[in-house]
């Protein structure tokens, strides 16, 4: 038997982890493309895709409740579908939240220094790692700090823009995305496809609202903490989302913020608050910080869980015994990704990282499905399918990678069940 991970996170420090996760994720790095897609309806992909994240969240925190320990929906998964769906859910968490890992490391090296992007990421990835060796209430406090610097910077953000000469309120109605260099904008008229397309690029954003639940044997009364403090990640993740989302489009319009590389700092520009625009960008480089620090807390723990089962070397299962981390799972993943943001591109690694993330709520939702509660089913069904549906939505380049990687991590499960004798892991 490994030893247990520390109980030390109450429902603030688990809001703050979901929260730096989303907001570092998110506002920086899909309102662009989302924008691009949906255009002037950009609003409503936001709309849709927090409502989709809110049935995932539901489902999540009714199951973390029943089952408080490290793992998430690979946890849930198991115990409600049996061995297989579970792994499938932790091998599509592991390996499309490490590609999130890279797109976030990348995005601080875009932002910090472009011309060094790579090796700017390689460091950040290094630091953050050492960070979450020395234990997560440690982690905590610093993503704490992190999202508390992000926030108000996007407050400033969102109160200078909507008071800006350059706002007009006439661009957030759908089909009103004339901006400032006029005409109507990529997706001014776009239909149902751009809607969801944007709604599936902002779900991006919104992934790390259950992040808590891979902590759950880190937490503190974990029926009680886990059910409060994902919703209200979420609603405060929502919130940021939609004022500065809204700022920001009554200023550029649907054209300028689709086609921007870096849309906060050019909405500062276009509203006339220049000296903002340093700013920005030092919070996105703030925000991606965090984002992948939460990101490398969650993937260890979820490496951690499957090692316990075997599906992984079960050295990685080691818990430190003074820091009570899984720190040999978490320098696995920090190697991991190290490599892979040395060598793929940011956009890349979004679009699969969307994928495997959806398929893992899927399997949340499909989990939560199997509860006696009739709320539990209804909210399971509808994120179950909000789901699908995103998924689809994805390019197809997404689409078909992912469909590889998790084809090849069924053949990995039936050649181990092999080796076994035909046995799973343990529930």
């Amino acid at each position: 038997m490994t030893p247990e991970l520390r109980r030390t996170l109450g429902v603030f420090d688990a809001v703050v982890i979901g929260l730096g996760s989303m907001v570092g994720a998110g506002i920086f790095a899909a309102l662009g493309p989302a924008a691009a897609a949906g255009g002037s309806w950009l609003l409503v992909g936001l709309a849709l895709a927090a409502a989709v994240a809110y049935c995932n969240a539901m489902s999540s925190a009714r199951l973390a409740a029943l089952y408080p320990s490290s793992g998430g929906t690979y946890v849930y998964g198991r115990e409600r579908l049996g061995d297989f769906w579970g792994y499938l859910a932790g091998w599509a968490f592991v390996v499309g939240k490490t590609a999130s890992c890279a797109a976030m490391a990348l995005t601080v090296g875009s932002y910090a220094w472009p011309e060094h992007s790579r090796a700017v990421a390689v460091a950040a990835v290094v630091v953050l790692t050492a960070v979450d060796y020395g234990g997560v209430r440690k982690s905590a406090l610093v993503t704490r700090v992190i999202v508390a610097v992000v926030l108000a910077v996007l407050a400033a953000l969102a109160v200078t823009l909507a008071v800006s000469d350059a706002a007009d309120p006439g661009r957030l109605a759908p089909g009103g995305g004339t901006g400032p260099g006029g005409g109507t904008g990529p997706g001014g008229g776009t239909g149902p496809g751009g809607v969801l397309q944007a709604a599936g690029l902002l779900f991006f954003a919104f992934a790390g609202y259950a992040r808590i639940a891979t902590l759950g044997e880190e937490v503190r009364d974990p029926a009680r903490t886990i059910p409060r403090a994902v919703p209200l990640a979420l609603g405060a993740a929502l919130a940021v989302y939609a004022a500065v989302a809204a700022a920001a489009l009554a200023v550029l319009g649907a054209a300028g913020l689709g086609a921007a590389e870096a849309p906060l700092a050019a909405a500062a520009e276009a509203a006339g608050a220049d000296w903002l625009g340093p700013v920005v960008r030092t919070a996105a480089v703030v925000a991606a910080l965090g984002s992948l620090l939460a990101l490398i807390l969650g993937v260890s723990r979820t490496t951690l869980a499957m090692a316990r089962d075997g599906h992984l070397p079960r050295g990685l299962a080691a818990v430190h015994p003074r820091f009570r981390v899984p720190h040999r799972a978490g320098l696995a993943v920090g190697a991991v990704v190290a490599v892979v943001a040395a060598t793929v591109d940011v956009r890349g690694a979004i679009g699969f990282s969307s994928f495997g993330v959806l398929v893992y709520y899927a399997v949340a939702n499909a989990s939560a499905w199997t509860l006696p509660s009739r709320a539990a089913r209804v909210t399971a069904g509808c994120g179950l399918t909000g789901c699908l549906v995103l998924a689809l939505s994805l390019p197809a380049v997404s689409a078909i990678a992912g469909t590889g990687v998790l084809a090849v991590g069924a053949v990995l499960y039936a050649l181990r069940r092999r080796h076994d004798g035909g046995g799973g892991a343990s529930a």
